[in-house]
């Protein structure tokens, strides 16, 4: 089972010194991607996890609805974080200079 361990893909990575690393907006844009990436890997597992087991291929029905299960979580998840950086930038433009 993969974990997906984005909070510590979005912490700042801190440098001996103290201080962010360089450029901290490529590096959360590759952390999203990273994540996306991820969440379309399990996604990929669980439709080839159904395809085998529709074809009457050699897969197990647990091991399918665990890959399914999982598939709708990291998704959820994307989706939850989608909504809070929407939310985030939309806050930021609503404040006054």
């Amino acid at each position: 089972m993969e974990k997906i361990s984005l909070q510590s893909q979005l912490l700042p990575k801190l440098t001996p010194g103290g201080s962010a690393t360089k450029n901290p907006a490529e590096e959360f844009g590759g952390a999203l991607g990273k994540a996306l990436n991820d969440v379309n890997k399990i996604q990929a597992k669980a439709n080839d996890g159904i395809k085998k087991l529709q074809s009457g291929q050699d897969a197990s029905l647990p091991d399918v609805m665990l890959s399914m299960a999982q598939a709708d979580i990291s998704m959820r998840l994307l989706v939850q974080m989608r909504n809070k950086v929407i939310e985030a930038y939309q806050e930021i433009m609503r404040m006054q200079v």
